[in-house]
């Protein structure tokens, strides 16, 4: 019987994005809390991963790593066994909208920043939310990546940004963020190779998909941000139902082991109801998967999984 495999992998997005999704300004953050993913959520996210005792990957976003320290934690989650991977360098949620030359500059930035700060050149990318196209792909392609996570075939996320985005537009407050073509409802939900032209539909490309899991059937989203906060035999139902998964790729962000108490400001923590969940009650949650995770499946980094996998897609 083949081993199964889980992947643990967190998106380092500072709060500054966050203000960007939700249509606020920036300006809203002071230095603490703009450094506070780097200054806070890393340091929490290394423990929970200590205390379990399993490897993980972060996605890290180029220009972040310019705030103060950040630099530096990265540099100690590398030196801990912690994969580092590429989010883009800006985290524009239209990087799919520029050519593909802009494409390739961004990606290659954050190449160089996250090399700096490690040592290692990243061979994982993940596209700023999820969005990804046959112009980015190509990029990854080009650019020599082992793999890439970036595909979320999660129909009631979809609805629900979707319904977000429409709701801060009427409050002429709009968002930032890009809704994803509906193909990608119809990707597949376990590892594959794309099609180049299409990367949403299988095909023999050179850089493999990871996608990030979600159920069978209603593709309910198994990420940290539920996993943290839905009632736990409604977590356990949906971890059930992805036994047969060859990959359980559980992703989380930063912010799903940050609260109120850290100093973001209100009106984000109004728009992020996570952030009123106390961090303490999401890591104790975060853990208990985490540990169901080890007791079932070999627990690798991406890169790893990919290695694995790609003998067998």
């Amino acid at each position: 019987m083949a081993v199964r495999l889980a992947s643990i992998s967190v998106d380092l997005d500072s709060l500054r994005h966050y203000c960007r999704i939700q249509g606020l300004p920036e300006s809203l953050l002071d230095a603490r809390a703009r450094g506070l993913v780097y200054s806070t959520a890393v340091r929490r996210l290394r423990e929970l991963l200590g205390a379990v005792g399993v490897p993980g990957t972060f996605f890290a976003i180029g220009e972040d790593l310019a705030e103060p320290g950040a630099a530096q934690a990265l540099r100690e989650s590398h030196a801990a066994g912690i994969e580092v991977a590429n989010h883009s360098f800006s985290h524009d949620y239209a990087l799919t909208r520029r050519t593909p030359q802009s494409i390739l500059e961004d990606l290659a930035r954050a190449e160089q920043a996250i090399l700096a700060a490690t040592g290692v050149r990243p061979v994982g990318f993940r596209a700023p939310g999820y969005t990804l196209n046959a112009a980015l792909y190509g990029a990854t392609v080009e650019r020599g990546y082992l793999y890439g996570s970036s595909v979320f075939p999660a129909a009631p996320y979809y609805a629900a940004k979707a319904t977000v985005m429409g709701a801060l537009a009427v409050l002429g407050r709009p968002s930032r963020a890009v809704l994803d073509s509906p193909r990608v409802l119809l990707a597949p939900r376990t590892p594959y190779r794309p099609d180049p032209g299409q990367p949403y539909a299988r095909g023999r490309g050179a850089v493999l998909e990871l996608p990030m899991t979600v159920t069978p059937g209603v593709r309910f989203p198994l990420i940290g941000t539920f996993a943290a906060t839905l009632p736990l035999p409604a977590v356990r139902a949906g971890w059930a139902s992805c036994r047969g998964d060859a990959l359980f790729n559980f992703e989380l962000h930063a912010v799903d082991v940050l609260d109120a108490t850290d100093g973001i400001p209100l009106e984000l923590v109004r728009q992020q109801r996570d952030l009123r969940v106390p961090a303490t009650r999401k890591m104790e949650r975060l853990e208990t998967l985490l540990r169901w995770l080890k007791d079932e499946r070999e627990v690798v980094p991406l890169r790893v999984a990919a290695e694995r996998l790609a003998p067998t897609l």
